[in-house]
């Protein structure tokens, strides 16, 4: 089974790999210095398949591993190059005609044979370029989470005021995953600079309901279970009046304004007592 296309791929493997490439350059200008290098490398894995007995058909027997895996590998590279998915299944699908032409040669005086031959490798082609989709698919999601992480991180700044005073500005909407990275990134700066104070400011956060607030104090408990205290500021008129309306309890937080009287509440807080020299 498939023998004629594995005859055709490996005693024809340069010519195809030159008709693929010509063939794949007439709808992809895309098309990088490595396209002949990467059609040597699948042409050569599907040799070894059908070397193998695996079927056209069953492409998620263990037989195609090599060529899903570099099908996969192909779909990564081109995702992070900024590629689209239609664009990497094409250069598969482009594979198409110049594989028909070969068996066609070849069995020119058995039409039946040539037929069947030309089925399976379609089948093959087309299984091909799914798997290099749903691959490509997988890729900029993974590549989409791991942005929206760093996002997250770099959305989180722990910065140290002042010495054993430690500060996390919020700006934008609280949700559980930001939540958690701001726990994480505060905790681990506490544990590093010592700090016994830490400050939240949320005067960038536009709204806090009862899942915000749920997130702060969360936050709270879990400084003051490593053994640091924590002031929240930037309690505008609008969030106050919010909080009381939900009946949400922070007596027992420590809460100002503006990051400036959060400030000076926590120097006094660890011992620190700032005064104004006059002026000579």
């Amino acid at each position: 089974m498939a023998g004629i296309i594995q005859q055709a791929l490996q005693q024809d493997i340069d010519i195809l790999i030159h008709d693929w490439i010509a063939q794949a350059s007439i709808g992809d200008s895309t098309l990088g210095r490595n396209a002949e290098k990467e059609a040597l490398g699948i042409l050569n894995a599907i040799v070894g398949a059908l070397a193998s007995g695996a079927h056209p058909e069953r492409f998620s027997d263990e037989g195609w591993s090599a060529a899903r895996r570099l099908l996969s590998e192909l779909s990564r590279t081109r995702a992070a190059q900024g590629q689209r998915a239609g664009e990497t299944s094409q250069f598969i699908l482009s594979l198409k005609k110049p594989l028909f032409e070969h068996i066609q040669r070849r069995l020119s005086d058995n039409p039946a044979s040539a037929i069947q031959e030309i089925w399976l490798a379609t089948v093959l082609v087309d299984n091909m370029a799914q798997h290099t989709v749903s691959s490509f698919q997988q890729a900029r999601e993974d590549i989409i989470i791991r942005q929206q992480e760093e996002l997250l991180e770099l959305s989180t700044p722990v910065v140290k005021l002042w010495e054993g005073v430690l500060a996390i500005p919020l700006i934008g909407t609280l949700d559980s995953n930001r939540t958690q990275v701001v726990m994480e990134s505060l905790l681990q700066s506490i544990v590093e600079t010592e700090s016994e104070l830490a400050i939240i400011d949320i005067t960038g956060v536009p709204t806090v309901d009862t899942l915000v607030a749920q997130h702060l104090l969360g936050t709270v408990t879990a400084i003051r279970l490593m053994g640091s205290d924590c002031i929240i500021s930037g309690i505008r008129p609008q969030i106050a009046q919010t909080m009381v309306h939900l009946g949400i309890d922070m007596r027992d937080i420590s809460t100002k304004a503006t990051l400036a009287d959060a400030l000076k509440l926590a120097m006094s807080k660890t011992g620190w007592r700032i005064s104004r020299h006059a002026q000579e």
